[in-house]
């Protein structure tokens, strides 16, 4: 009888660990990275799309009288002083005030006059409720031009208003279609549970909207009056309409018509009244976006 003498065991190579192949690999981190080349190359292709006409605008304001009528796109000298020249201009500084006074007072009460509106369509349940939702949404719909007559033979055969601004800033106490829509919208995003909570602790309606939902409401009102002061900033019809008999009630997008004929050969100082006009929108949306954005994007989130 034969003993069998164990064979030892030789233990098995470990497999190579799987994986693509190092073609492959290669094959798609290029394909992620072409893929974020176009990316951001559409997005920097649009930045400059809407940023050269600015760039163009403000370097042109800093040339001298011969250079802007050049086709160099670079200033030889800065000429700081064409915007001291515009400021010195008499009347620019009648213009902003107005303008300031129809963009601010007109946000305020636009703003205050709206926020009740948007509260009851958004959280009363009340017979009607649906109908007058319809109503302020085809009331955006309406174009400003069908009831321009009518209302200026108001205001200014009735109430003898023609010439200032206030036809463009009373009406604006009673409320605005867009922004009741808007920020009924946003307020559709509030949880009835705040509501019910403020209720049980003894809160009625009036010390709900002012304690619970303002606070709560703060990025969809940000949106209602940046889109307000922006519209009431940029507005040509309205003062052309009530203020142009009055070159004393003239805002600066009605004045700034005035002051490029007057001055349609001085390309350096129409650019340089441009970019005082546009500097304060600017600046206004550069520190508040984030308020806009928030407001804007959370509007849709209920119908």
């Amino acid at each position: 009888m034969t003993t069998q003498v164990p064979t030892a065991q030789v233990p098995a190579r470990p497999a190579a660990a799987a994986g693509p192949p190092p073609t492959e690999e290669r094959t798609a981190r290029r394909r992620v990275l072409l893929h974020w080349i176009a990316v951001h190359s559409l997005g920097v292709a649009a930045a400059l799309f809407f940023t050269l006409p600015f760039v163009f605008v403000v370097l042109t304001s800093l040339m001298s009288d011969q250079q802007a009528l050049t086709r160099d796109l670079w200033p030889h000298t800065w000429e700081w002083g064409n915007y001291r020249a515009v400021l010195d201009t008499p009347g620019f500084l009648t213009w902003w005030k107005n303008t300031l006074l129809y963009a601010g007072l007109g946000t305020v009460l636009t703003v205050a006059s709206s926020i009740p509106v948007a509260y009851a369509l958004a959280k009363f349940r009340f017979r009607g409720r649906h109908l007058s939702l319809m109503l302020v949404i085809s009331m955006m719909m309406l174009p400003p031009q069908v009831i321009i007559i009518p209302m200026y033979l108001f205001w200014a055969k009735q109430l003898d208003l023609s010439g200032t601004l206030w036809p463009l800033i009373i009406p604006m106490a009673f409320g605005d279609a867009f922004s009741i829509f808007l920020l009924r919208q946003f307020l559709l995003t509030i949880p009835d549970e705040y509501l019910d909570a403020a209720k049980v602790d003894g809160c009625g309606e009036l010390r709900t909207l002012l304690k619970v939902v303002l606070p709560m409401a703060k990025p969809g009102i940000a949106a209602v009056a940046l889109f307000q002061f922006f519209y009431a900033w940029n507005d040509y019809f309205g003062p052309q309409i009530y203020a142009s008999e009055n070159p004393g009630a003239w805002t600066l997008s009605y004045g700034l018509e005035s002051f490029k004929g007057a001055h349609h050969t001085d390309w350096n100082l129409t650019m340089a009244a441009t970019v005082l006009v546009m500097a304060p929108v600017i600046l206004v949306f550069f520190f508040a976006q984030k308020a806009f954005v928030e407001g804007v994007t959370l509007t849709g989130v209920k119908g």
